[in-house]
């Protein structure tokens, strides 16, 4: 296949809203890409719209329920930190870096998500000690590219705060920065989180957000800039994306508090999970309910029903598991929750089954102001595309496009082959004349 660009940058800005766009347009860096490159700002997500799902979509072309990411954790009822779906081997099929790498093109990826133990060149994944006899250094080193990671932390290692915003994004930005002007990578894919942590504690269209938002302009800047240093700007294609939208909340929908009291979960004596029947796995916008056998179905359908038609508890929707999986999620769930406007899900077994958020809580990080992972019916919940450089049509304006879209088109940049993918290239975004 005919390769039409020597260079893709794929930057995520995580939690990159459609109504963000007002403001993208007055800022410089932003303004340069929309103006002069090719945009939508109707980018339909997946389901659950949460963050590692999302990213192993844009890299696959597929959704959930093909690639294997149905949530950002695992379940593992009554673990008070569930693990991540940190690692490569969790992706089912092939991946872009997979296949870049496979031609010979040399790749690099920093915190993009699931990307722990990748056959990527240049790899710094977004993963972090989840054991109290881990070590943060030493997991990212064992994770990654060990002698790359080293050398970036001795350099801008200063710079990061642990994982508080937005210092870390300035670490990586710095890191970022440095890997384009030395090692220029064929494939870069890196990701941003400062907009989403803004997000979630202070809101979605909080002064915080807003901040966050003027400062990944800088960073966009400073990306194009080492760009032109390194001397590969004009072989280059910029890409800049969101992966899910965002909503404020008020409430938490803790169902696991009544599936409890109901007798589906049983505690010990310290009040750690002993045993389930049923258990609500949160998504935050939205949850999975997974059951251990047809007569808890039958009795956690029903309960979920009634639950429903009280509208102060939040349920706006309910899935069987065969309709998750044909909504991409995962198939293997007993149903599937959405929530209404105002309202997210948390795993918790103690409390109310609705909790009250205070500022006290999101202080506190117990709870938060913003959420996603929200039904990509929502209204008002698209994300944003935005591409410029080789092998991209300037100046047009893309009316639609979904996400699963993304990784069909960075494969046809880079003349790699993802297989059949549950996306396809948007029509008139490839520039033929390369």
């Amino acid at each position: 296949m005919t390769r039409l660009t020597d260079h893709l940058i794929v930057i995520s800005f995580d939690c990159l809203s459609s109504l963000d766009y007002p403001l993208l347009k007055e800022l410089p860096h932003f303004k340069e890409l929309l103006s002069n490159g090719s945009f939508c700002t109707n980018v339909e997500t997946i389901y659950p719209s949460v963050t590692y799902p999302c990213h192993a979509t844009i890299v696959t072309g597929n959704y959930p329920n093909r690639h294997g990411i149905i949530n950002n954790t695992f379940l593992q009822p009554g673990r008070e930190s569930p693990d991540w779906y940190w690692h490569r081997r969790h992706v089912k099929g092939t991946t872009l870096y997979d296949e870049a790498r496979k031609a010979g093109l040399k790749t690099a990826a920093l915190l993009w998500p699931v990307t722990a133990k990748a056959g990527i060149d240049y790899n710094m994944p977004e993963i972090f000690a989840n054991r109290w006899w881990h070590h943060q250094v030493m997991v990212s080193l064992f994770n990654g590219t060990p002698l790359y990671q080293l050398k970036m932390n001795k350099r801008f290692g200063h710079i990061r705060k642990g994982l508080e915003q937005p210092a870390l994004d300035d670490f990586v930005l710095q890191s970022t920065v440095a890997t384009i002007k030395e090692k220029r990578p064929h494939l870069l894919l890196v990701h941003f989180t400062d907009l989403d942590t803004q997000r979630h504690y202070h809101g979605f269209s909080s002064e915080e957000a807003k901040d966050s938002i003027r400062r990944h302009d800088e960073r966009l800047g400073k990306i194009i800039a080492a760009l032109k240093e390194a001397g590969i700007h004009e072989r280059s294609t910029v890409v800049a994306l969101g992966d899910h939208s965002a909503l404020d909340e008020t409430k938490a929908i803790q169902l696991n508090v009544l599936l409890k009291d109901e007798g589906f979960i049983s505690l010990d004596q310290r009040g750690r999970i002993k045993d389930w029947k049923a258990y609500c796995k949160g998504c935050d916008g939205s949850a999975y309910v997974y059951v251990k056998d047809q007569v808890a179905a039958r009795e956690v359908e029903h309960l979920l029903r009634q639950v429903q038609e009280n509208p102060s508890y939040g349920i706006e929707r309910i899935l069987t598991g065969e309709e998750a999986g044909e909504s991409g999620a995962d198939p293997t769930c007993a149903f599937m929750l959405e929530a209404k406007r105002g309202y997210y899900f948390k795993d918790s077994l103690s409390g109310d089954l609705i909790h009250t958020i205070t500022e006290e809580d999101v202080r506190n990080k117990r709870y938060t102001w913003g959420s996603h992972g929200y039904s990509p019916r929502k209204e008002g919940y698209t994300t944003i595309f935005m591409a410029k450089g080789k092998g991209i049509v300037g100046n047009k304006e893309v009316e639609a496009m979904h996400l699963v879209d993304e990784g069909p088109l960075f494969a046809k940049l880079l003349g790699l082959d993802l297989g059949a993918t549950d996306g396809s290239v948007p029509e008139g975004l490839i520039d033929a004349r390369i």
